[in-house]
């Protein structure tokens, strides 16, 4: 008995010895089920001796940083921290125009970047709520929702469809106090269906608590403390719905207490809206439009005091026509012989492409009625501006060099003061 079973195990050893032998030849094309298992044990002892390798040569920083990954990931869901570099979001920013061609050239992105805080401020009647209704019109050129929060109540509507904006399709609210105003932003933005919301003005956006005191009682800081809540709301929902929040904000004299030098214009609502902003634009009058006798106009200057996306400090100027808005054909005729495309003769004549016009109003004329010859103007004036070369970009940088020593302006200097050292 001892025999047979000493005969039986021998007999199993040469046969697994066997079909391992030939399977590694390759004349089996479909092995048996145990050798099968063996290949298996094999693989399996093969793939953690290589895992083993792959964490014996990552440090030991690596290993802690791939632990601290997994462990956010699992906590907080997939997306909510990754690789800036290998993230699969694009890296040109979406833009909404102003409607201004020299604005959007100075802002650097072709207009005001989705998903940010953009604060508009400067004095009365400079054009704040002018340029706002033309971003509007803009986004619903691109098929998009608006919301204009009126907490001023002063809102034209007339003024609105002449500058372009589709009133019909435009959300107006006029709310009773600067909660109720800032909460309905909130719902409208954590919606993610609005392009665009435009707040005017922060001024306006009296607390509920100063509105039931008494006239002539002191809230100290209470517009300030409800910007700051507001912002820090609104900031994480604002670039999930790629909404634009335009705040329009007025300005205060402010009394200087340091002496010379100081500010002497202040923005309402504390200093909350300067950190959240992603773009601060500063328009004022600097002049009047006539024709003959009569003021059909105003000339307005923008400058980027604040810009995350390009190079701030930058300037454009633009015409205001009164009851219809930016003058965009003014603005590129300026452009145009500012860059030599329009030819400015003595007399008043003006070249473009071979044809000669008597007067700024006729080149204005021409170009309103010909869409092509406009858009031309505008892609050149494009390339030209944007697509300077690198011997062009060295020779400026190395002239601002130069003027470095003399143009050194203190950062609490007032415009007047910076005229003054530029003069």
């Amino acid at each position: 008995m001892a025999r047979l079973l000493r005969n039986a195990s021998s007999l199993r050893h040469s046969f697994f010895a066997a079909e391992v032998l030939v399977l590694e030849k390759g004349s089996w094309e479909h092995p048996p089920s145990s050798v099968t298992f063996l290949l298996k044990g094999r693989k399996k002892s093969k793939s953690s001796d290589e895992s083993d390798c792959n964490e014996e040569n990552l440090s030991k920083k690596e290993l802690a940083l791939r632990q601290a990954l997994d462990q956010i990931t699992t906590s907080f869901g997939k997306g909510s921290i990754m690789w800036l570099g290998r993230s699969i979001s694009s890296k040109n920013v979406p833009v909404v125009s102003t409607g201004s061609f020299a604005l959007d050239i100075v802002l650097g992105i072709g207009g005001l970047p989705k998903g940010r805080v953009i604060e508009i401020y400067g004095p009365e009647a400079s054009g704040k709520t002018t340029l706002a209704l033309h971003v509007i019109a803009e986004a619903q050129k691109q098929g998009g929702y608006c919301v204009f929060v009126d907490a001023e109540h002063a809102l034209d509507p007339a003024l609105a469809e002449a500058i372009g904006v589709n009133t019909q399709n435009l959300l107006l609210s006029q709310p009773d106090c600067g909660e109720q105003a800032l909460s309905l932003v909130d719902t409208i933005i954590r919606s993610g269906s609005v392009d665009v919301v435009v707040v005017d003005s922060v001024a306006a956006l009296v607390p509920k608590g100063e509105l039931d005191g008494e006239m002539g009682d002191a809230h100290m800081a209470m517009q300030a403390r409800l910007m700051s809540q507001a912002l820090r709301k609104l900031s994480h929902s604002l670039s999930q719905s790629q909404t634009i929040l335009i705040f329009i904000n007025q300005v205060r004299a402010k009394l200087s207490t340091f002496g010379f030098g100081g500010p002497s214009e202040v923005t309402c609502g504390g200093n909350a809206l300067k950190f959240y902003a992603s773009m601060r634009l500063n328009i004022k009058r600097i002049g009047l439009v006539k024709k003959g006798e009569e003021t059909i106009g105003s000339q307005v200057l923008v400058k980027v005091v604040k810009n995350k996306h390009a190079p701030p400090f930058k300037t454009a100027q633009f015409e205001l026509e009164f009851g219809k808005g930016i003058c965009r054909e003014s603005e590129l005729i300026e452009l145009g012989c500012k860059h030599k495309f329009i030819i400015k003769g003595g007399g008043a004549m003006y070249s473009y492409n071979g044809q000669s016009f008597r007067g700024k109003d006729a080149v204005k004329q021409f170009l309103s009625k010909n869409d092509s010859e406009r858009e031309e103007l505008m892609t050149k004036l494009r390339e030209k501006l944007l697509g300077k070369t690198d011997k062009e970009k060295e020779s400026e940088t190395e002239a601002v060099d130069e003027d470095l020593a003399e143009g050194i302006i203190p950062l609490d200097s007032t415009d007047e003061e910076v005229t003054a050292v530029e003069a």
